[in-house]
């Protein structure tokens, strides 16, 4: 309907195995909420330079084209929906033009066709791109997800969407929880935190935290799982998912004394010290290690390594989870093949 209020935006932030999913389906389980399988954004943003200058309607419409085309390679498909490029673009062209404004425009369409008041997109390294999305949506919300960095950095160790090395994916952790804290800084009233291991501890007291911040009202369904017939269909998708269909087991918490060294641990303690003080999490060392160069130039070397032998794996474990990856992947390289070198 023309003129309609359409759903409030969330941007869900600040770095990715945070529980994240887990959060999300239950809270799809409420018909106000809707949050697709994200499209990560951020892996596209360093072709939009080469789309060149925006305000032309040719490179605009080329860029709505291909961000479609992200969608539709997207591991998870959005369901019963599909985008028309023409109209999409008929229907921002007068807006300011960004690549964000195009990835917003599919989501909030999506959550027209679910009837929802709110849109989150779990798209959590878009946190670097907040002052942007500020602009275009004044009204956006963020949802700040924190979990103890030991455990985060585990899970990040294990994911091929990350690297390979605890002293590097703690460097990403304390990055992004820097940037979550500037916008917590400057736009307070937008920003709800939440814990993930309160999640753990009580699912019910933080989904009605959320439902409350978002305006929403709180629904039991949101505490089972199984309602979630995405969470089903993902879990058997990938190894990352597996447990997105069971209810949180508490002990996985400390799972990450098991997964790291103390060396790994003390490094990691180091590095995020400051913000493990603010959000309450308990030192297992000293935690004042000091990085030189050398070792992170290691750790890259290291992690380069360990992401080839990932791919190599994920290939002959999960051969659906590598094929689907692949073709997202080989979709961002056709584009950086296509389009020009410079602009």
């Amino acid at each position: 309907m023309a003129g309609a209020k359409r759903p409030t935006p969330v941007l869900m932030i600040p770095l990715r195995r945070c529980g994240s999913h887990a959060l999300r389906l239950r809270l799809n389980n409420s018909k106000e909420f809707y949050s697709p399988y994200p499209l990560h954004i951020v892996d596209f943003m360093p072709l939009v330079p080469r789309y060149g200058n925006l305000d032309d309607d040719e490179n605009y419409f080329r860029l709505v084209v291909d961000v479609i085309g992200l969608q539709a390679a997207s591991m998870v498909k959005w369901k019963d929906i599909v985008f028309d490029p023409v109209d999409v673009f008929e229907s921002i062209k007068n807006d300011r033009r960004s690549v964000h404004r195009i990835l917003w425009e599919l989501l909030l369409r999506t959550g027209e066709r679910h009837h929802a008041r709110i849109v989150m997109d779990k798209s959590l390294d878009s946190v670097h791109y907040a002052d942007e999305l500020l602009q275009l949506f004044p009204n956006m919300l963020f949802l700040n997800v924190v979990r103890d960095p030991r455990a985060q950095v585990a899970s990040m160790n294990r994911a091929i969407i990350h690297d390979y090395d605890s002293t590097l994916n703690a460097l990403a952790w304390l990055e992004a929880h820097q940037l979550s804290r500037d916008i917590i800084n400057r736009h307070p009233d937008r920003v709800l935190t939440i814990r993930y291991e309160d999640f753990l501890t009580n699912q019910e007291t933080v989904l009605r935290a959320i439902c409350g911040f978002f305006g929403i009202a709180f629904t039991s369904k949101m505490l089972d799982v199984t309602h979630s017939n995405e969470a089903q269909q993902i879990s058997h998708m990938s190894a990352l998912w597996e447990s997105n269909r069971f209810p949180p087991i508490l002990a996985n918490k400390d799972k990450f004394k098991q997964q790291l060294s103390m060396q790994e641990i003390e490094v990691i303690e180091s590095l995020t010290r400051e913000f493990m003080q603010l959000y309450g999490y308990e030192f297992m060392t000293a935690a004042n290690l000091e990085l030189s160069q050398e070792t992170i130039k290691a750790a890259k070397e290291k992690s380069a390594r360990g992401k080839e032998v990932a791919w190599d794996s994920l290939k002959h474990d999960n051969y659906k989870d590598y094929v689907l990856r692949r073709f997202r992947a080989d979709y961002l390289a056709g584009l950086n093949q296509r389009l020009p070198a410079h602009v």
